[in-house]
């Protein structure tokens, strides 16, 4: 049994400990935001946020985070008020909206340890963030409209 606290509430999970993140948050908890996309870190669709930092949850066994406070896309504003959120909506950053949850989970822990970075420090954060339908120069824009959300007083 591992204890884990996702998005302020605590969970008992009988799970095996190398069990991934991902399957724990999917199958025994039931939020789907975070995706599977690549099962090997390099693609960033099940990003989600670990006391704070983004982390690729498909390869993050479920014992390493106990104790720790897991964020997912579900819990990052359940409004959808967080300044990413509105940024991405504002410029219209998704496709197929795949990557989407794991784009915004990359980009909100981004903005928190630099709230203003430049183009060059959005691509190198975002790298490791794949987007097949391309839409990287929107989640450039997007970011940098949180950014500015986020100077002017909005953190949620």
């Amino acid at each position: 049994m591992v204890s884990i606290n996702v998005n302020g509430k605590e969970y008992e999970v009988d799970a095996p400990s190398n069990t991934p993140l991902l399957w724990v948050l999917r199958e025994y908890i039931g939020l789907k935001g975070a995706k599977y996309g690549c099962g090997k870190s390099v693609c960033g669709a099940c990003t989600v946020h670990v006391n704070g930092r983004a982390v690729r949850s498909c390869v993050t066994p479920i014992s390493s985070v106990s104790g720790k406070r897991i964020v997912t896309i579900e819990g990052l504003s359940p409004d959808g008020a967080h300044p990413v959120q509105q940024a991405w909506i504002a410029e219209n950053v998704p496709q197929c909206g795949y990557c989407q949850p794991g784009q915004i989970m990359s980009a909100a822990a981004l903005l928190a340890d630099n709230p203003k970075p430049n183009d060059l420090e959005i691509d190198e954060a975002m790298s490791a963030n794949i987007c097949r339908c391309g839409t990287y120069e929107r989640i450039r824009r997007a970011i940098h409209r949180a950014a500015e959300i986020m100077a002017n007083g909005n953190r949620s």
